[in-house]
């Protein structure tokens, strides 16, 4: 007893904080709900910086239950729905619909739980509001900056031509002489005029020049010693706007003869990832003719029987119609086997060399191209691989695919075969090793041991883009060979 009597002056203050901690949550369900919450912008897989608001599935007020959808997010691949982690309300949208780049973790609205004051919405809306502001207004502050340089140095040029105007005259005058005196160097002086490195002007003057597309050599100068402004770039008229006699004036066009396209995220992401791959991956490629005609003959038999297995449904008979594509990335997938090597990808310090075959194929969609993949080709039928691809392409189509749905393929198949397109090589995905280009099937003559010597065949052109860093050419033409014997020889899919 004596040691408890001892303990509690000590502990009296821990007790305190306590039974106040538990006054309060009796007056509310929870702590948490006595406070409304910032809502941020999720990221939706590891490389996402920023993305757009497709649509709100809620309106503000209304409720939500866990594993509700809230809204549909656009990321650089596809529009994907985002759950509700758990009950709640939405309590004020800030990032509307509609909006573009927006940055992940900015807040985009406030929530809060049922039963709880929503009034204080609009006071933490617009403290979000600014930093969602200033998060998307991306290069505001740079402008806002370059216009302060600008003026900087406006000032510093009015400076320096004020000290530099007596100067000037002395300078013109002695030039003047010079001129009179040597008319060969004079005459040579003028033709340097047209070198806009001689022209003599302020940095602004040469900055909005070049952004105009205007000249130096053909704008008149009205600072000292006859040194190009801002303003004069600003006045200056092109020649061919004044018009002349010879030539009458065409009246000007009402209607721009351009139209500009703000960049998706999808393009974007492509734009900077494409050029990442050409500007870092050593390129090589391999081309090789396929014969075609025996896949055609099966492909042609089994979507007979399919059709007659289907009694009349067309849509069934669809759904199980192979095509040309299906059987190629069933021979990929056999070649990626016999060719291990290939099915790798570049990490810098090490090379990854996987087991399994994950081809990703290139399905061009209106706002950009995007490669959902079919998992372990190599271990499915053709079948299941047709229904896949048929799957993944309209999810893709559609905007729907998931992030596991395009990430992680250890292959890529390209096909513009079905555009007429004979041949094309095509830019390795990194950090894959490799890309598959495949153009259309053509008939061409071949030589053969026939009496006439030739025969006709139908023949596909394939080119393979390697990276350098992970396989040598010999390692490429060997996965070729395999590719071609496999797809020359399909009844092998079979065993």
């Amino acid at each position: 007893m004596s040691l408890l009597a001892a303990a509690r002056p000590a502990l009296a203050p821990g007790l305190a904080s306590v039974r106040a901690r538990m006054a309060a949550s009796a007056l509310h369900s929870s702590a948490v709900a006595q406070e409304l919450q910032k809502f941020t912008m999720p990221a939706m897989s590891p490389t996402m910086q920023d993305g757009g608001i497709a649509s709100w599935r809620k309106k503000e007020g209304e409720s939500y239950a866990s594993g509700e959808v809230l809204l549909d997010i656009e990321t650089d691949k596809a529009t994907m729905e985002v759950e509700a982690p758990e009950d709640g309300v939405l309590a004020k949208i800030i990032a509307q619909a509609g909006s573009k780049n927006v940055p992940v973790n900015s807040v985009i609205a406030i929530v809060g739980e049922e039963g709880d004051d929503l009034s204080g919405a609009d006071e933490l809306a617009k403290e979000a509001e600014k930093e969602f502001a200033s998060a998307s207004a991306g290069d505001k502050g740079g402008e806002k900056k370059e216009a302060k340089e600008e003026k900087k140095e406006e000032k510093t040029e009015k400076k320096t031509e004020a000290k530099e105007e007596k100067p000037a005259e002395e300078t013109k005058e002695s030039k003047s002489e010079q001129q009179k005196s040597k008319g060969d160097e004079g005459r040579n002086r003028e033709v340097d005029l047209g070198d806009e490195a001689h022209v003599v002007a302020s940095p602004i003057a040469r900055r909005l020049a070049q952004n105009r597309g205007i000249p130096l050599a053909k704008v008149k100068g009205t600072g000292p010693g006859g040194r190009i402004v801002r303003e004069d770039v600003e006045k200056f008229a092109p020649e061919s706007a004044a018009g002349s006699a010879a030539a009458p004036a065409a009246a000007p066009s009402a209607e721009a003869s351009y139209t500009d396209t703000p960049l998706s995220n999808m393009r974007r992401t492509i734009a900077s990832r494409l050029t990442e791959s050409t500007q870092t991956v050593p390129h090589y490629f391999v081309s090789i003719d396929v014969e075609m005609d025996k896949v055609l003959q099966l492909r042609e038999v089994f979507n007979r029987a399919s059709a007659e297995a289907a009694k009349g449904d067309a849509e069934k008979a669809k759904a199980a119609k192979l095509s040309v594509n299906d059987f190629i990335m069933k021979a990929a997938a056999i070649a990626l086997k016999q060719v291990p090597s290939v099915n790798s990808s570049w990490h810098g310090d090490f090379i990854r060399e996987y087991h399994v075959q994950d081809i990703s194929m290139a399905v061009s969609t209106p706002t950009g191209l995007i490669t959902p993949i079919v998992r372990n080709v190599g271990a499915i039928g053709l079948t299941e691989i047709s229904s896949a691809s048929k799957s993944l392409a309209k999810k893709a189509r559609d905007g729907k695919l998931k992030p596991e749905e395009y990430q992680g393929g250890t292959f890529t198949i390209s096909n513009m075969g079905m555009m007429g397109t004979t041949h094309f090589t095509a830019i390795i995905n990194p950090p894959q090793s490799a890309i598959l280009a495949l153009g259309t099937t053509v008939e061409r003559i071949v030589p053969d041991d026939s009496e006439r010597g030739w025969r006709k065949a139908q023949i596909m052109q394939a080119t393979i883009s390697s990276d350098h860093r992970v396989s040598d050419g010999a390692t490429s033409a060997r996965w070729m060979q395999a590719f071609k014997a496999a797809l020359e020889n399909p009844l092998s899919f079979m065993l």
